[in-house]
């Protein structure tokens, strides 16, 4: 069930939303869509749906176009929450799980199982606007997941929501991956994307600017992070040759090398200087990366 976006653009008028965007998608794995405010994710995310038409291109899943009788084998959590605020949890999930094709039984069965995973078994006939915007984030996700769909499209899925429900929404999305579901979603936050995707693809202004496996992306970049902490002054390294950027941290420095070999003449030009409590070379974060491609337009 791979997902295959194939030169697809998106226009708005004389505005380019998408443009030319190549994508495949592997089944059974988390893919993540990275990029600032009007990047194009959640243009990209309707094209997918079919809730918008695409200017050009072509989306397929497993070979076929993604119409309304797919609708049951997807799960969507859109960006802007969308749950009636006057309906009971309950009421509100059993009406989404019947429009999926469920039965009632069925949806409440899971509905009690999922209010007791995130903990909060007492909400069931509470009404939405009642419960508190992470409560409500929680009780969404579940409206997108309960019919156990193949593909979810999660836009910002995250956000808004504290450490701790972070953490639990996080380990639910692994679960689904595990047991076999396909999982798309955007985020701000590096780190999220960095530690759930094994591929992702980096949007500015509508066009792919890096797309590929988390691995091969870190390893082409070539420049490394390089942390040492040092008894002993460290300014000198500012202009040593190979050194892109240096900063200093609360025990010495932070370091991005041009290569793996920089630290090895860094380390000899340390040797004699002090005590050198730590010398760790590090791969570079995702964040590194995209400030590199994208710069100081994503702020």
């Amino acid at each position: 069930m791979t997902l295959k976006i194939e030169d697809v653009t998106k226009r708005f008028g004389s505005h380019t939303a998408v443009d030319a965007l190549s994508l495949e998608i592997p089944e059974k794995e988390m893919f993540g869509f990275l990029g600032g405010n009007g990047a194009g994710k959640t243009t990209t995310f309707r094209m997918i749906l079919g809730l918008l038409d695409r200017t050009e291109g072509n989306i397929s899943w497993n070979g076929e176009a993604i119409h309304y009788d797919k609708s049951h084998l997807i799960g969507y959590l859109p960006e802007e929450r969308g749950l009636y605020p006057k309906l009971t949890v309950k009421d509100q999930l059993i009406y989404l799980g019947k429009l999926r094709g469920m039965k009632k039984i069925e949806v409440v069965d899971k509905l009690t199982g999922w209010l007791e995973r995130f903990k909060i078994p007492e909400y069931m006939n509470k009404k939405v606007e009642e419960l508190s915007k992470g409560n409500q984030q929680k009780i969404q996700f579940i409206s997108s997941i309960i019919h156990q769909p193949k593909l979810v499209i999660l836009d910002e899925p995250f956000s808004g929501l504290d450490p701790v429900n972070v953490e639990m929404l996080k380990e639910a999305v692994i679960d689904l991956k595990d047991k076999g579901t396909s999982i798309v979603f955007s985020s701000h936050r590096m780190e999220h994307v960095e530690e759930l995707c094994e591929h992702l693809c980096i949007l500015h202004k509508g066009k792919q600017v890096v797309q590929g496996s988390l691995q091969d992306i870190k390893r082409s970049y070539g420049r490394k992070n390089l942390i040492i902490h040092a008894s002993f002054p460290l300014d000198f390294l500012q202009s040593f040759p190979g050194v892109v950027t240096y900063k200093n941290v609360m025990e010495g420095c932070r370091l991005q090398i041009e290569s793996e070999a920089i630290s090895q003449d860094i380390f000899q030009a340390l040797q004699g200087k002090g005590f050198i409590r730590k010398f760790e070379l590090e791969e570079p974060s995702l964040n590194d990366i995209f400030i590199e491609k994208v710069g100081a337009s994503y702020e």
